[in-house]
């Protein structure tokens, strides 16, 4: 196997392992009724407070496409149980036809969606009492709480390396031909909502010209509301 081969195997068994993990969160919030309700108020919530953070990336000629994929597709306030169900279903096609570096970047995704799912399910029950009226007090509160620190740097950081994976995507000449490769067979295997996810982001990203800016724009300002946060302070939650 050379060093491809084994760069793909990574990424895949890397990519399989995130599945199984945000499958298992999901699998056991469905047994709590008051916690998924909690959680979808939560994500409606947190889907808000990101747009008012990042209004101005969204408004921008320039990186409005990058800040609508990274707000509503990457961490929008919808449930993304069908796309990793139809991750599942495209494994072969996209071992057989997507470079390393393209599965590398669709394991990050994976990735932070189940790191993402895994603090929704801690703070939606550190939020039950108040599911139907979160504000800032409320959420910074349960925050706090719920703690985990490490995995929110982490979570930060995820959104980092992503958007730098996908500006390198860009730049590579056989990405775009692989997407287009795959987007018939993905449409006939009833996969076109995962196909437009990967083309969207590809596209988005593309359009910058470079994402550096917009990358460190957005992490920035996300470990400058988290530090915040820790420290007690909820004012950057509000309007």
């Amino acid at each position: 196997m050379n060093d491809k081969q084994d760069a793909k195997e990574l990424a895949m068994a890397r990519l399989e392992a995130q599945l199984d993990r945000t499958a298992g969160i999901r699998e056991t919030m469905a047994d709590d009724e008051g916690v998924v309700t909690a959680r979808s108020n939560l994500r409606a919530w947190q889907a808000e407070r990101l747009a008012r953070t990042h209004a101005d990336l969204q408004a921008s000629p320039k990186f409005g496409a990058a800040a609508e994929f990274f707000l509503a597709d990457l961490y929008g306030p919808q449930d993304l149980g069908h796309r990793e169900t139809a991750v599942r279903r495209v494994v072969p096609l996209m071992k057989k036809t997507l470079p390393a570096p393209a599965l590398e970047t669709i394991a990050d995704a994976i990735e932070l969606d189940a790191l993402s799912e895994s603090l929704d399910a801690d703070m939606a029950a550190a939020l039950r009492e108040n599911a139907g009226a979160i504000d800032a007090a409320a959420y910074g509160a349960a925050y706090r709480r719920v703690a985990r620190r490490e995995d929110r740097a982490r979570q930060i950081e995820l959104i980092r390396h992503l958007g730098h994976s996908l500006e390198q995507l860009t730049e590579a000449r056989f990405v775009g031909p692989a997407l287009a490769m795959m987007r018939k067979p993905a449409q006939l295997a009833g996969l076109g909502e995962l196909q437009s996810f990967l083309e969207r982001g590809y596209a988005a990203f593309r359009q910058m010209g470079g994402a550096r800016e917009f990358v460190e724009t957005v992490t920035t300002r996300e470990a400058a509301i988290s530090e915040a946060l820790f420290a007690g302070d909820d004012r950057p939650l509000q309007a």
